[in-house]
């Protein structure tokens, strides 16, 4: 019998659960362990999941029988937990964002190589049947050239919500608001589609909630590849809509709705157009975090971890590099800054 690949978490909050439940429903991985600087969090989560517990980082690295960590700290604690784990000679999978910005998730990916270590970004949208399907039919050329790529996030939080974590809302742990948190999966997929961005202009404004950082922004995207675009995000749009992303070029424009395909249509029949358009609506269960944080479901994790295990122990890349995990920190950011300059934010070619 082959050894299962063992996993352990690092952070006991709420995403922590998500990712026991999808490490237990991976048939080649096993969850042996957590790790939160929380004694008596960590010692709860061990009860309930069946795992040995650690509070200490260092202990845990170098005693808990793991191959591979998850990390489900806060955003700004990522880089701390991670280049540990990394020199430790632990595989890594690091909740969205990498870090708050890109500088400390480039150090990140740099440990991660340094060791020969993989690390993969947890990005599971990109695992969701629209999104596939919207990936295929870009890469085959069905677009023509490429016009508008836009993304729009008009998600509702409660205050109650930053109030249950101190580090919710903040910058120095939350990296930001509405686009570092809860948009950056939908950034990252327009990143996905269209390529790297060029130039951004932005505006925030925090208009619902006692906290430091954005509850609503918006911004003006241009593509390298000459393609433009608009990010709408929000955590005051009450009730909370799914996400939207929507793609158009010259032959063609289709939408994503949440995790389904809600538009497609292009001048030029293809033979799997019927199919897609009979199943239109109909997404693969990644769940939706528009109105509440915990009904994301366990699918897009488990896909993801499934990946991440057969690259471990295949010796393949996994699906998603690590390194793809900078570039949406970098345009969150970027929108950032030219809230604070009033100019549009340029970003330098990368080799």
């Amino acid at each position: 019998m082959t050894r299962k690949l063992r996993y352990g978490i690092i952070g006991a909050g709420t995403i922590a659960g998500f990712h026991a439940a999808a490490i237990g429903a991976v048939e080649d991985a096993q969850l042996t362990a957590v790790c939160d600087s929380d004694g008596p969090r960590a010692e709860e989560f061990a009860r309930k999941h069946g795992v040995a517990a650690w509070a200490d980082l260092d202990t845990f690295l170098g005693e808990a029988p793991i191959d591979a960590v998850t990390i489900a700290t806060p955003t700004g604690r990522h880089a701390t937990v991670a280049i540990p784990a990394a020199r430790a000679g632990k595989h890594v999978l690091c909740e969205k964002p990498l870090e708050v910005t890109p500088e400390k998730a480039q150090a990140i990916v740099d440990a991660c190589r340094e060791n020969r270590v993989l690390l993969a970004p947890v990005f599971q949208n990109r695992f969701g049947a629209g999104a596939m399907k919207m990936k295929r039919a870009l890469d085959a050329g069905r677009f023509g050239r490429l016009l508008f790529v836009s993304g729009r996030v008009k998600w509702w939080r409660s205050q109650a919500y930053y109030d249950s974590g101190a580090w919710r809302g903040t910058w120095r742990l939350d990296g930001g608001g509405c686009l570092m948190n809860q948009s950056i999966h939908t950034i990252d997929l327009m990143l996905h589609f269209a390529g790297a961005p060029e130039r951004v202009f932005g505006y925030t404004a925090t208009r619902t909630h006692q906290i430091e950082v954005e509850d609503n922004a918006c911004a003006a995207v241009r593509f390298r590849n000459g393609a433009l675009g608009v990010i709408e995000a929000s955590t005051s749009c009450a009730p909370g809509f799914p996400l939207r992303i929507e793609v158009s070029g010259e032959r063609g424009s289709a939408a994503i709705e949440g995790d389904r395909i809600a538009d497609w249509r292009f001048a030029d029949d293809d033979p799997g157009d019927a199919e897609i358009l009979a199943d239109i609506d109909q997404g693969s269960g990644l769940g939706s975090g528009a109105s509440d944080p915990k009904a994301i479901g366990v699918e897009g994790h488990r896909l993801q971890i499934a990946d991440l295990t057969q690259a471990i122990l295949t010796g393949s890349a996994p699906a998603i590099d690590g390194a793809e995990a900078i570039l949406p920190v970098e345009l969150i950011c970027g929108i950032y800054a030219s809230m604070k300059t009033g100019q549009p934010y340029f970003f330098k070619e990368r080799a």
